[in-house]
This record gives structure tokens, sequence and C-alpha cells, in this order.
């Protein structure tokens, strides 16, 4: 009788304390981690969530917003010069705009909530392979001060040029301690999106971050 033995297909990271020195290893689920990367996907949701984030600031007034006209500047006709009806047309100075910019364009874009989460997965995944995805053990760190945090980022193995870090709440003053941190961009990691995980280099969650990953992900 042959015996046939299942082999979990879940890749392993190293897992680092806060003085960035090799403790242990974490299993990173291939569902998250090992999928398949395609471009046109993760830019479609960049271009989505970059969109919704957009406000509409540059505002200028139409033929029936600017004020004046009331009166027709002149006859029709006899007087030799082209006929207008009003000083508020755009072909006059300090008329209104033709086809201007309006604060009311609307830039929302819907995208579909598994390809949102198909493009996060993607980026992870491109993290992973570029080896810039770092699991520390957790985020206790002894004082709540910003020089903490820098010195743990220089004790990590490779040194990036910014940082995207996964809070998982545990520590509540982590936010405070990175935000003076040039490059350093701090967030929940139930709310990891594609726009952050482009803008950032590298990756560092901690265990249980990881676990709120998988949890938000994995659906």
């Amino acid at each position: 009788m042959k015996i046939t033995l299942k082999i979990s297909k879940n890749m392993k990271t190293a897992v680092y304390n806060l003085l960035g020195k090799e403790t242990g290893s974490a299993e990173l689920n291939d569902a998250i981690f090992g999928v398949t990367i395609k471009p046109e996907v993760v830019h479609q949701v960049f271009v989505a969530q970059s969109s919704n984030i957009r406000e509409s600031i540059a505002h200028t007034k139409s033929k029936g917003d600017v004020s004046g006209g009331g009166k027709k500047p002149w006859k029709q006709k006899g007087t030799g010069r082209a006929r207008h009806g009003s000083i508020r047309s755009p072909l006059w100075r300090g008329g209104g705009v033709t086809f201007g910019p309006t604060s009311e364009r609307n830039w929302k874009m819907k995208i579909n909530k598994n390809t949102k989460r198909l493009a996060i997965k993607m980026c992870l995944t491109d993290k992973v392979q570029s080896n810039v995805f770092y699991v520390v053990e957790d985020f206790g760190f002894d004082k709540a001060k910003t020089k903490a945090v820098a010195e743990f980022l220089k004790n990590l193995p490779n040194q990036n040029k910014s940082y995207l870090i996964l809070n998982d709440e545990s520590n509540k003053d982590l936010l405070k301690m990175s935000r003076n941190l040039k490059k350093v961009n701090t967030i929940r990691a139930k709310d990891t999106n594609v726009l952050d995980l482009l803008s950032s280099e590298a990756v560092i969650v901690s265990k249980l971050g990881l676990q709120q990953l998988e949890a938000n992900l994995v659906k």
C-alpha cells in the first residue's frame, strides 16, 4: 500500500526581534503570499483608489455664474459692430468660462471587493519575493520614543528607503512614535491597501498583524 504524504505549500520567513536578530520563523499563507502577480489588476485597483481620494478643487464660473449682463450691450443692428447678447459671454473679458473645471466633478470609481483583495495579495507576494517583507515578534518597545523605532529600523537586515509598518494595535503608541520619521508610514494591519503598499519599499508586520492580515484577506 502506497502512502502519500500531504505537504503544505506554505512558505516560511524569518522572524526578528526589535534588536534585528533572527529568533525563529513564521509560515506565510500561500493563498496570500504565493499568488500569481498580474500588473493590470494591481494597476486597476491603484487607479481606482487614487481617484477615490481625489478632491475637485479647481472651479471656474460658467456664463450663468458670473455677474452682470442683464442688458444687451448694444442694439442688434446699425452699429457696425458684431452682435452680442450679454457681457457674460465667454467671448468677453470677465465673462464665463467654456467647459472649465468645476468642483462638482465626481472622480469616484467602483472596484470589486474580491479584485481589491486580490491586488493586495499580489503586492504582498511581490514584497516577499523581493525580500523586503519583515516579520517581527511584536512592537513591544520599552519606551514610547521615536528614537526607539528609528534604532529598530537600523537593526533590520537590509536598509530600505521607505517602510510601511502594519500595526496590530497591541501598541497604541506606535503611530505617534513613528509619525515624525521620514518615509515611514504606519497603518493598521487590517487597513492594508494597494496604494500604501506600492508607496513603500519594505513592509514590517508583527506575528499578530500577520494573523490579522490572513483573517482579512482569506475569505
